[in-house]
């Protein structure tokens, strides 16, 4: 049996959400949760605690929301805790060495990839974007760098051309939290074998940004598929028509020259199994979309509607005005 530990969990999304459920279900013990402040959300804007809060108030958790942790109050109050560990999942403040050096066995992070690739906020998106046919979990002692601490524990699995990023978020919170339970069992051990991350192979996912959604109809459709992919479900692609966004839901490249002599963005066909669209070297096809002020759509489902903006001749804008 392993020896229960005094955990203090800092974490604010729902992939952390996820973690911090399968820890409540272990030996150890979570004596307290820190997670961002709550935010306004929803068409009212009203504050809404994260998924983290929500759980560990369910379970009669204190849960701390500082803004901060860099003054002596708060390294203060954590000390007063007396955890074992600090368990970090998507928590969204930077943890400054004060705050490192307080538990027994330090702060340990659940990463979304297989550091050192994809260092950062975004590394799930940027594995599908990049055409990664892997990712993974990294479990790692932290220090004051960015994901820059010695790993502890890897767990891979395989990314296929039907991920998404919320479905790889998704296989990647349970992979993590299983993961995760395993490490805290036999962690004093595992930090005295902990492995530095190799200087080879370092890259950053750098935070997605809205501006990167629209679709540019002029690069390879490998290219845009994977976009389509990594951005859902948030924030969506989209492209122009018409000053009007339809955003992009799912998509594939299919073999055909009938569309290699027209401009990036042109409508071919529109059939019940694709809306087919030119792009840089080839044809994408459009499976799931939606139309402004719509819900998603199947193609079949437009088709059946009013598919008139789709008409094959028409063009898809690559860029805002």
């Amino acid at each position: 049996m392993p020896t229960p530990l005094r955990v203090v969990f800092a974490g604010t999304p729902a992939f952390a959400a996820g973690h911090l459920t399968e820890l409540l279900a272990s030996e150890h013990e979570v004596i307290a949760v820190y997670s961002q402040p709550d935010r306004p959300a929803g068409r009212g804007k009203r504050l809404t605690a994260s998924p983290v809060k929500a759980v560990a108030q369910a379970h009669s958790i204190p849960v701390f929301q500082p803004v901060s942790l860099r003054s002596s109050e708060e390294q203060g109050a954590l000390q007063a805790l007396k955890p074992d560990v600090m368990v970090v999942v998507a928590y969204g403040l930077l943890l400054p060495k004060t705050i490192l050096d307080v538990p027994a066995f330090g702060c340990i992070n659940v990463h979304a990839s297989l550091l050192p690739r994809w260092r950062g906020a975004a590394p799930i998106h940027r594995a599908i974007e990049a055409g990664d046919q892997e990712s993974g979990i990294t479990i790692m002692r932290m220090d004051e760098g960015l994901d820059t601490g010695a790993m502890l524990t890897i767990a891979k699995t395989s990314i296929t051309t039907s991920h998404t990023t919320g479905t790889l978020t998704d296989e990647l919170e349970t992979l993590g939290a299983k993961t995760l339970i395993s490490t805290l069992d036999s962690l004093p051990a595992l930090l005295k074998e902990a492995v530095d991350q190799p200087e080879d192979g370092i890259t950053y996912a750098h935070k997605i940004s809205k501006t990167e959604a629209i679709i540019d109809w002029s690069q390879s459709t490998a290219s845009i598929t994977r976009k389509i992919r990594a951005l859902n479900p948030a924030p969506g692609c989209f492209t122009l028509l018409s000053d009007q966004r339809i955003k992009l839901w799912e998509a594939s490249a299919v073999s055909s020259e009938s569309g290699a002599k027209s401009a990036p963005g042109t409508i071919i066909s529109l059939t019940k199994e694709g809306l087919t669209v030119s792009a840089g070297d080839g044809l994408v096809s459009i499976t799931r979309l939606q139309l402004p002020n719509k819900k998603p759509l199947s193609i079949a489902e437009v088709v059946n509607g009013n598919p008139a903006p789709l008409s094959p001749g028409n063009q898809f804008e690559s860029h805002l005005k």
